[in-house]
Order: C-alpha cells, then structure tokens, then sequence
C-alpha cells in the first residue's frame, strides 16, 4: 500500500470511528510572538550562506497565459514543499517583487514542474527576468489547468490557487492539487541546489 495509501486509510478509519472513548483532544498551545526589540540584528548575507547549506529540489512553476498576455508564465522556484495529504496540498514561496507572480495569480492555476538532473541550464532560463523563457523549450499542457508541462521532468504536479498567505517578503502559495504523475525515465536523479549551485 505505501506510506501514503496507509495514511490515507488511517485518515477514513479515523473520521468514521469518531473519537474513542476516553480520549480527549490535546489543548491547542498557546502561541507567543516574539516583539521587534526583542530580536537580534541578522546580517542578510549570513542569513543566505547559512541556509545555503539545506539541499532542496529545484522546480518550475508555469501558469497559461491570461486574455492580456501573449505567451505562457513561469520562473525557476526551490521554495516548495508538500504540504497536506488530506486535502492535497502543496506549497511554494515567491517574491513579492516577482513580475511572474501576479501573471500566475491572474491565470488561478499552475503547473509544478520538478528539474531532473540534467536540467540545470533549463532552471537558469527561468531564473531570468525580462526575458522569452519558454523560447526552444518543449512541453505540452497540463491535463487539468493546461498549464505547461514541461518534457523530461522528474514529475509535475497540477495545481489551483488555494490559498495565499504573507510571509515577510515572500507570498506563501497553496495550491490544491488537482493532478499529478511521473516523467516517462522514472530512474532520472533529481536536479538539487546546495551551497549556490546545482548538484
């Protein structure tokens, strides 16, 4: 069955048997936000090396173009997570200075596309600003959105705007996935970045 198909189970075995006598549910805690005078000062490009150290996956979020745009929308993101299997769930970080973003807020979907190994040069085209991203690029439409799906990536992932929540100076986007699957070569190593460059 897999850890997902029993955590599914579990998850219908639970909402139909109710709470089991004489269990009771674990008080929420009580949250306490740290005050601005009580933080200490960060230096912004230590912050960067630090957390350079944590590998993450590398994606490309796409969207379909809206009736004011002339071509299809998509920028380069490490910042994705799943994020609940009970509704599906998934979740990414964007800039709140992204030009792409609001093309893909307009469009109120998107397509994750998760790089393969080989796929760095594909990642540093849509890194850019300004320019025609999807130029020489292969893909087809998402089942679902339409939105491009991108050919010889690891998997993708088919998502609607769920939710989107402020986070300093990055949007939180929760998308309610709609679809997913595979590449075709399923024995391709993901693309990762560490330390300012792709492993």
């Amino acid at each position: 069955m897999g850890h997902a198909g029993a955590a599914a189970a579990a998850v219908r075995y639970l909402r139909s048997a109710g709470t089991p006598a004489g269990v009771e549910a674990l008080p929420r805690p009580e949250l306490r936000c740290v005050g601005e005078d009580e933080r200490a000062p960060l230096d912004a490009t230590e912050f960067r090396r630090v957390l350079g150290h944590f590998a993450t996956g590398v994606t490309v979020i796409t969207a379909t173009a809206t009736d004011t745009e002339t071509g299809p929308a998509g920028f380069a993101c490490q910042s994705f997570s799943s994020l609940s299997l009970d509704p599906p769930l998934i979740a990414f970080m964007v800039g709140r200075t992204s030009t792409t973003w609001p093309r893909i807020a307009r469009a109120g979907a998107f397509c994750v596309n998760v790089l393969g190994a080989g796929q760095g040069e594909l990642c540093r085209g849509f890194a850019v600003r300004g320019a025609d991203k999807f130029a020489g690029v292969a893909y087809d439409a998402s089942p679902i959105s339409g939105s491009p799906r991108l050919a010889g990536t690891v998997a993708w992932i088919d998502c609607a705007i769920h939710a989107v929540h402020t986070g300093g100076d990055h949007l939180i986007v929760v998308g309610r996935v709609e679809a997913l699957g595979t590449g075709d070569d399923t024995d391709v190593e993901p693309l990762l970045f560490h330390k300012g460059r792709f492993l």
